[in-house]
């Protein structure tokens, strides 16, 4: 990983663990592999991530990687207990965080991950200070842009061919666009 992936060492002002009527969202742990796994090798969900499918040996090491950083939140079902996707939520500058997520394409349309993220995003306005939290995805994902703007989130600006992930047949860059999107505290709270 790069030098932006932080450890549980640094300061966490967020809770640990998260309740929703239907889920639980806590800290990853080494464990997690199995189900992890399970979700980062659909190419359905990892279609707009900056990364491909995960070998079983990729995701249980990638599991051991998110148990030690304080960005990524393991997203459970209340009952059972199985991991079924993840959201990501990082402090940027000026008193924003970034908030992004991916889950298992079997619990896709059922509202879990609006449920999740609804939840992470109370928490940080209610524990971080956090002053806005901001997104970002591919216009071509729809359910994504759809999912932040359930969340109250409004769309601030549509980037043009700014970023690339994959490559073509030829090695060249793949460029796509970007929705951002942008919600302030103060309009949380309402």
């Amino acid at each position: 990983m790069n030098g932006n992936f932080l450890y549980r060492k640094a300061k966490n002002v967020m809770s640990e663990r998260i309740k929703t009527p239907r889920l639980i969202i806590r800290r990853f742990t080494p464990e997690d592999g199995p189900d992890l796994q399970e979700y980062i090798s659909q190419e359905e969900a990892v279609k707009f991530e900056p990364y491909g499918v995960y070998t079983k040996e990729e995701s249980a090491a990638e599991a051991v990687l998110r148990s030690m950083s304080i960005n990524f939140w393991a997203v459970c079902l209340k009952k059972g207990g199985k991991l079924i996707g993840n959201l990501y939520m990082r402090e940027q500058k000026f008193g924003a965080w970034e908030l992004g997520y991916i889950f298992n394409s079997n619990y896709w349309h059922a509202g879990y991950a609006t449920e999740a993220a609804a939840a992470l995003v109370g928490d940080v306005f209610a524990h971080s200070g956090a002053r806005r939290v901001v997104a970002m995805c591919n216009p071509e994902n729809t359910a994504s842009w759809r999912l932040l703007e359930r969340l109250g989130m409004r769309r601030e600006g549509h980037l043009r061919q700014n970023v690339w992930f994959k490559k073509d047949e030829n090695g060249r860059p793949i460029w796509t666009d970007t929705y951002e999107y942008g919600l302030l505290a103060s309009e949380w709270r309402q």
